[in-house]
């Protein structure tokens, strides 16, 4: 077979596969053999690159990070829905209907919660698509929703021009693991999966996007041209033959259908991998649509259903406290089971200290509880009138109740947090930020890796990731050997890190990167710091009164010396490397934009930095110097606008030399 074949062969596969998996729920290719397929096409492509089209699975993830999106000027406006929030609205809604359309009969979806987008296809391939925005006018997402595998790149049987409107969710599942990845990380966390949806399709990366694992549904024809369409029940059947993913839909006659159908829905929400914020109710003609018109805000002839939250009582049994990745104490309530949206409900969230004491809550109150978003169970407030006697006002423990450190609140007052250098609760994000590329840079030790040696009990304070064994390590999930290797000579590498890497990889409240190169280039030793008082740091430029206390209360505790023993054990280096005597950047800001080929961002600060300069992510009229790669935007034209002198990568590496 000529390669031509055998790429076009591939192309159906692995685009069948995808549409088996991604868009009928009904895998029937394994991803071992999908994986390896795709590996074989990217291996063609690559050996011959005039043959890569734009609906080929390889261009599933987009190229370059964009700087920014342009604006996109529908065609067809992507309206929004008047909503209804009682059956007695919904009555009142289809009277309205009626009025004009006697006979009239509805389609009823669920109405997904997430981001409605148009996607537009000229000739069957898929060339745009945009967020909705106001509903004229909106951004282009185009690369971003090319790594959404149950978008169709390519469709058969297409007219001239189609544009459809659908739904990017992140299903269910994909947010709760999104959300437990960027705990390990310390990474705030997303509030719910419409946010995460929306946070992860205006990202500049789509490689960034891609990870996400949108999801999307379709449900309806913005424009089809040379199509007749008669209702809007024939639509959704004619996208679902060319291989779209359609929105679940009923169809009813009568009003005490669409009610039973609105009621059906809602029962069964749960059971749906994405989350809903209520049902859509449509009139399916569409020649009866146009009867009725719309107003200047909404269509007449559709709305949107929304459940009333359920509120029920329920009373406090235990409050209890957990410590999460980032140190942060979290209560709980512990509640008597009771049925919220579809679900028995146990546990509910009381944010913390603040939220308690406003009200006040108590251990054996009855309180009123609902589900937050449809998402995460809360308690509204407290049926004092019920409260037994003998119950005292709850107070947050003073000492973390799981290492035993004590506890400190965040300067702006929102959280308490446990100080323990060597806290089990937080020691997956104190590793991982102790290894990451900022801090002690050690490569191949990865959240994943970071997980397998705290699960095998190898590892319970980052000064162990210095004694490690390779028979240890080489018998963890998915290492071996030569993995094992790799990342003990890693960790050897890293022991020669600068002190200003060492103190960020601490991770003391309110030192950074920056505290961490100010404080190795005053002290130079680990033990001149631990030795220092609060007036010397406070008189070290950028410490504040603040962030000297913090250091000073880290040191003093048994769990940081504990760990700069393990350290000094191990012979990390604990001394900041002789300042060099290249300033030539002294009193130069630089920014950075656009894709670079010669280095990465971080590398270029780098390289900034040591010849006395500071890098910085905005323009200004203290820029000294913009550095545009590729595809620069809105950081160039107002570096134009100001006069800031602009360089080339050549022209920024000429400076170097």
């Amino acid at each position: 077979m000529d390669y031509l074949s055998e790429i076009q062969d591939l192309r159906r596969t692995l685009t069948q596969a995808s549409y088996e998996y991604y868009v009928q729920d009904n895998p029937a290719m394994s991803d071992y053999d999908y994986d390896h397929l795709l590996r074989r096409l990217e291996e063609l492509e690559e050996a011959h690159p005039e043959t890569v089209t734009p609906d080929s699975p390889t261009q599933r993830v987009g190229g370059q990070a964009l700087d920014a999106f342009t604006q996109v000027t529908h065609p067809v406006p992507l309206e929004s829905l008047q909503d209804v929030f009682d059956f007695q609205e919904l009555e009142a809604f289809d009277q309205r209907v009626r009025a004009v359309v006697p006979s009239a009969d509805y389609v009823v979806e669920p109405k997904v919660d997430g981001l409605s987008v148009a996607l537009e296809y000229v000739d069957g391939l898929f060339v745009r698509g945009a967020t909705r925005g106001d509903g004229q006018v909106g951004e282009d997402v185009t690369e971003n929703l090319r790594t959404i595998r149950s978008i169709p790149l390519r469709i058969p049987d297409a007219p001239a021009r189609l544009i459809v409107r659908g739904e990017v969710f992140m299903p269910k599942k994909i947010f709760h693991a999104l959300n437990e990845e960027r705990e390990k990380r310390g990474e705030a966390l997303f509030a719910n999966p419409r946010n995460a949806a929306a946070g992860s399709l205006r990202q500049l990366d789509p490689k960034i996007a891609a990870s996400r694992r949108l999801d999307i549904l379709v449900f309806n024809v913005q424009l089809a041209e040379g199509e007749d369409f008669l209702t809007h029940q024939e639509t959704l059947e004619y996208l679902a033959a060319r291989s779209f993913k359609v929105i679940p839909h009923y169809s009813c006659n009568v009003a005490p259908e669409v009610i039973d159908h609105i009621a059906q829905i809602g029962e069964n929400r749960e059971k749906f991998q994405f989350d809903i914020d209520g049902a859509v109710i449509k009139l399916n003609s569409l020649s009866d649509r146009e009867k009725l018109g719309s107003t200047a805000k909404f269509p007449r002839w559709a709305a949107a259903y929304k459940y009333p939250p359920e509120v029920k009582p329920s009373r406090v049994v235990d409050i209890v406290i957990q410590v999460g990745r980032t140190g942060v104490l979290t209560p709980k309530a512990v509640l008597e089971p009771v049925r919220l949206a579809g679900t028995t409900v146990t546990n509910a969230t009381l944010h913390n200290q603040d939220f308690i004491a406003e009200k006040d809550i108590r251990i054996g109150d009855t309180v009123l509880v609902r589900k937050a978003g449809e998402i995460i169970p809360e308690v509204l407030s407290v049926v004092v009138e019920e409260r037994p006697e003998g119950t005292s006002p709850y107070r947050f423990p003073e000492r973390c109740p799981v290492c035993g450190a004590p506890v400190a609140r965040d300067e702006d007052g929102a959280h308490i947090r446990c100080t323990g250098a060597e806290c089990p609760a937080q020691l997956l994000r104190t590793i991982a930020h102790f290894a990451s590329r900022d801090a002690m840079d050690i490569e191949g030790l990865g959240i994943a890796v970071v997980e397998n040696l705290v699960n095998a009990g190898l590892v319970k304070t980052p000064g162990d990731l210095y004694f490690l064994q390779e028979e240890d390590v080489a018998q963890l999930e998915r290492m071996g050997k030569k993995s094992a290797q790799n990342l003990l000579a890693a960790l050897e590498k890293s022991k020669g890190q600068d002190l200003s890497r060492l103190i960020f990889a601490f991770g003391i409240r309110q030192v950074g990167q920056k505290a961490g190169k100010v404080l190795a280039a005053r002290f130079r030793t680990l033990e001149a710091l631990e030795s220092a008082c609060l007036e010397e740091l406070t008189a070290v430029d950028d410490i504040g009164e603040v962030t000297a206390q913090s250091i000073l209360d880290w040191m003093s505790s048994p769990q940081s010396r504990h760990l700069i023993a393990r350290l000094r054990e191990a012979g990390v280096n604990m001394t900041a490397a002789e300042q060099g005597r290249d300033q030539r950047f002294a009193g130069l800001t630089f920014v950075l934009t656009g894709a670079l080929e010669r280095f990465t961002r971080d590398e270029a600060s780098a390289m900034i930095e040591a010849r006395g300069g500071k890098s910085a992510s905005s323009v200004s009229k203290k820029t000294s110097y913009v550095v545009a790669g590729e595809a620069a935007g809105s950081k160039l034209r107002k570096a134009q606008e100001l006069g800031v002198p602009i360089l080339t990568e050549e022209e920024f590496l000429d400076l170097m030399e």
